[in-house]
């Protein structure tokens, strides 16, 4: 679960009802009109720009957001270290029995292709391919809130210039002028926080899990390349932590030193 996405939801949720309650009660900033025009509005030229299937998958991104699965470099990380040492061991064909193990599929596929011995570049070049596949998904995903955070100000403005034209026809009572005023800004209102404080952060959001998971991925690349050369697990293991970050080789020290204090007690 992503806690820094609710953490920000609940914050901007907040902020917004706090600021409108200051002012007066919340059900000024109510009009059904309005909402039909923004939302639907945006809605609509989504429809025209996407598929219907791609726009129909709009809340499993949404669900991914807040509570995707995250990924753990360092678990990987780990996990190759013990493959390399069972194939330095018992040769490359002995990995095939520890497919069952994987429960990363692109971990799984990278080694089924080591066993079948196919030639590294060809390896590379196989799950590059899946790498851009995978990429191009995901850029579809971020396009579509990207696209919903343009259009929602647009039908906003919209809904704005409706409520005007309904203003100057009503200029003969001038009681009317300031609540049709109001309507016509409530659009403008809808429509900049649907783009600011929902579509723009998941658009970023998911441009950044998809970036996690690429370099994840291209870690998994050099893994398995140095486990089919035989190279030293120790030097697997150099390699793979120059993907973690600082605070990441930090807590992958820190298990590696758990691990050894729990041993050191076993034996004990």
């Amino acid at each position: 679960m992503d806690i820094a996405t609710i953490i920000g939801v609940i914050f901007g949720l907040f902020c917004i009802i706090w600021s409108i309650l200051l002012g007066g009660s919340i059900l000024t900033f109510w009009d059904l009109p309005s909402v039909v025009v923004v939302v639907g509005g945006g809605i609509a030229a989504s429809l025209i720009s996407y598929k219907l299937a791609e726009v129909k998958l709009i809340m499993k991104v949404v669900v991914k957001v807040f509570i995707g699965k995250e990924s753990s470099p360092i678990d990987t990380i780990k996990q190759m270290i013990e493959l390399s040492q069972k194939a330095r061991r018992d040769g490359l064909l002995s990995l095939e029995a520890e497919q069952e193990n994987i429960k990363d599929e692109f971990l799984k596929e990278s080694l089924q292709l080591v066993v079948d011995g196919v030639e590294p570049e060809i390896i590379v070049e196989s799950m590059d391919l899946e790498i851009e596949n995978m990429k191009a998904r995901h850029d579809k995903g971020t396009g579509l809130f990207k696209t919903m955070a343009a259009q929602f100000p647009a039908w906003g403005m919209i809904g704005t210039l409706i409520g005007l034209i309904q203003l100057l026809k009503s200029l003969d009572d001038p009681s009317k002028i300031g609540p049709a005023m109001a309507v016509a800004l409530i659009t403008t209102f809808y429509g900049s926080v649907l783009a600011n404080f929902i579509c723009n952060p998941i658009a970023n959001k998911l441009s950044l899990k998809s970036k996690e998971e690429i370099r994840e991925k291209r870690m998994v690349i050099e893994g398995v390349l140095s486990i089919q050369a035989g190279e030293n697990p120790k030097i697997l293991e150099h390699k793979l932590k120059t993907f973690l970050s600082p605070k990441q080789k930090h807590e992958y020290e820190n298990t590696l030193t758990d691990g050894s204090e729990k041993q050191d007690g076993r034996n004990g």
